[in-house]
């Protein structure tokens, strides 16, 4: 079996893998396996193909990692998603409260079907069930909130 067909088949298999996974570092391998491919062409030897195709995955993943990064950045702001993650994803979400709140205690409120613990130090009255609140801040586990008011 010639070489370049064993890189081509490579090849294919690594796009196969990209397209389910999505991780760019399978794409950047079948660059870099397309590049050993054409260094077959002049016949040079398998230990420089394999060279070849390592600097050309990691050509490729310079090359195309900020492309990348530009691309989801772009299409986050366009769809309005938010790259926070984690507790810090949380800020400024809005939330129905579950158990009331009374000034200095805890309550607890419902964001996207799960239940947190809220505390809301600027409150001077209750916040009743049903209320609606806003993500301000928190400590571990118990978020800050602040009560929406109609403007």
């Amino acid at each position: 079996m010639d070489m370049w067909l064993v890189w081509i088949i490579i090849c294919a298999i690594l796009v196969i893998v990209e397209v389910v996974s999505q991780m760019i570092w399978t794409l950047c391998l079948a660059i870099g396996c397309l590049a050993a491919m054409i260094s077959t062409f002049f016949d040079l030897a398998f230990p420089y193909q394999i060279v070849v195709m390592a600097v050309g995955s990691v050509l490729a993943y310079m090359f195309l990692m900020p492309v990348f990064r530009r691309w989801h950045a772009k299409m986050d702001a366009k769809e309005g998603r938010n790259a926070r993650t984690g507790m810090d994803a949380l800020l400024g979400r809005r939330a129905i409260v579950t158990d009331e709140i009374r000034p200095g205690e805890l309550g607890r409120a419902r964001i996207d079907g799960d239940s947190w613990q809220i505390k809301a130090p600027e409150a001077k009255h209750v916040i009743s069930h049903g209320a609606e609140v806003v993500v301000t801040g928190y400590d571990s586990i118990i978020l800050t909130v602040a009560e929406v008011t109609e403007s």
